[in-house]
């Protein structure tokens, strides 16, 4: 029965911790508020995480976990085309960022982080962000010239996380620029993900050259 407790308890003030990390940074949030905000005991944090550090650490890994959860890289059969598995990548990346007009906390705490980038960050890069990245580069390596060299691939992988960040990150500026009926026409998520893997599939023999 103590350890069902326990675990509750750490479950809420993950829970707590997450929207709250997400809306003022690690910095300006406090254990009281999310104490409160879980209902718990002020010692729940030392108790079970150590301190604030390590809670905000867990907080953003649980919210990579969960919108990778929430947004899956599709299943695909052995063989699939390198192209279609870049437009797939793609398309995954870009909604799991813009997939709702309202960003879930999870997404806005790891933009936090990857803007303001903390302890936090060096854990999501080695355990997730990298394994991701070197999927993205296994499918360009398909895609481009065999003797292309590996600095080329990654800044088109950077190119590439580029593009579907800026709408994350000035999707308001966006939506500033153009008309209302271009940006519901052309730049829902599988619109975004259809531009982006063509600008990308175009540019690569074009670069063919310079390798």
């Amino acid at each position: 029965m103590g350890s069902l407790v326990q675990d509750d308890t750490r479950s809420r003030v993950l829970a707590a911790a997450g929207p709250i990390f997400a809306d003022k940074g690690f910095q300006s949030t406090t254990v009281r508020e999310i104490c409160a905000a879980a209902e718990v005991n002020l010692a729940s944090v030392n108790y079970h995480f150590g301190d604030k550090e390590q809670l905000y650490v867990e907080t953003v890994q649980q919210a990579h976990q969960e919108r990778t959860r929430e947004v899956p890289l599709p299943s695909r059969s052995e063989g699939t085309d390198a192209a279609t598995r870049l437009h797939d990548f793609i398309h995954t990346m870009i909604t799991r960022m813009v997939g709702r007009q309202e960003a879930p906390w999870q997404t806005r705490l790891m933009l936090r982080e990857v803007l303001q980038p903390s302890k936090a960050c060096e854990e999501l890069v080695r355990e997730y962000f990298r394994p991701q990245f070197g999927l993205l580069v296994a499918i360009l390596r398909e895609l481009v010239p065999q003797d292309a060299p590996e600095h080329r691939l990654h800044q088109i992988a950077f190119s590439i996380v580029g593009q579907c960040l800026y709408y994350r990150v000035a999707g308001q500026v966006v939506s500033l620029l153009i008309e209302d009926e271009e940006l519901e026409t052309h730049y829902s998520t599988d619109a975004l993900a259809d531009h982006i893997s063509s600008f990308t599939l175009a540019s690569l023999p074009g670069t063919q050259e310079t390798w």
